[in-house]
């Protein structure tokens, strides 16, 4: 039987861009399959929101990130690329980060580059480690991975504090110990990630955040350029956020809500969450 990662590698071997809109639960996780999408990712940021109703600045711990990841991927059949942020320590800690990823039945892992405590990619004040350091918690990874395999994504967040140059060395850096594929993030314009493709040979990862620094462009561009993976972390967070937010002004206003269209009927509800598999199985086993 394939694993996850397996199943994501067999898809990047194949032409055509997969779109990985941000996931940041199970059930956000199980909309996104249900759309037709060929992968989830699981977006730092939305977990941190979801979870602890706080920023994503290096907040959400080691055991509450791979303990999400794990229940995210659970609840899909299709592959979960998971951010891990900076792996939670040193290159010894990175390694039992990616081993546990991979327990968890993630197909991919997202390491950066950031000191510790990390920061979202596209708020100011970032801050990165030496280039060697990354290198060698790079290293620690592709030694989990061979133990239990799983799609190492380097991503760098230079761009901000050494320039677009420097960025894109550690970029070819980070390819050269072994990742398997390379996210370079926040680049400022279509020339910048254009660069990238052109100097990159391993897959590459484009992040489209909306209101973020990196220009948002048609998935049919992205392909274009040469991109393999683009991610769309808080389009479902931001969506859910405003949906939310005008259901509650109404209750607030009219003190009464008979739902309406910004909500699914909860016959929809139960269908989504899965009532239908559940009755099969009691009709089976007995409640």
């Amino acid at each position: 039987m394939d694993t996850p990662a397996a199943a994501l590698r067999a898809r990047l071997g194949r032409p055509g861009l997969i779109l990985a809109p941000g996931c940041y639960d199970a059930f956000s996780a199980r909309l996104i399959e249900r759309a037709g999408f060929e992968a989830a990712y699981m977006t730092g940021f939305g977990a941190s929101a979801s979870r602890l109703g706080m920023p994503d600045a290096g907040l959400m711990t080691f055991s509450e990130m791979v303990g999400t990841a794990g229940d995210i991927a659970a609840a899909l059949g299709i592959p979960l690329i998971a951010d891990a942020d900076t792996g939670y320590g040193n290159p010894i800690n990175v390694h039992r980060t990616v081993r546990s990823y991979a327990r968890a039945g993630v197909a991919a892992i997202q390491l950066e580059d950031q000191e510790a405590p990390k920061k979202c990619g596209h708020t100011p004040g970032k801050r990165v480690i030496p280039a060697g350091d990354m290198v060698q918690k790079l290293r620690a990874a592709a030694d989990a991975r061979a133990e239990r395999d799983i799609v190492v994504i380097a991503r760098t967040d230079a761009r901000a504090s050494e320039g677009f140059a420097a960025a894109l060395e550690r970029c070819r850096a980070y390819e050269q110990a072994g990742a398997d594929v390379i996210f370079l993030e926040a680049p400022e314009s279509e020339a910048e990630l254009a660069a990238v493709a052109q100097a990159i040979r391993a897959p590459l990862f484009a992040n489209m955040v909306e209101g973020g620094k990196t220009p948002i462009l048609p998935a049919a561009r992205l392909e274009a350029l040469g991109y393999r993976i683009a991610i769309y972390p808080v389009s479902l967070l931001t969506a859910s956020a405003k949906a939310m937010q005008g259901v509650l002004d109404r209750l607030r206003r009219e003190t009464v809500n008979r739902g309406g269209p910004d909500q699914v009927s909860f016959d929809e509800l139960k269908e989504l969450v899965g009532f239908p598999d559940y009755y099969r199985m009691e009709r089976r086993y007995g409640g």
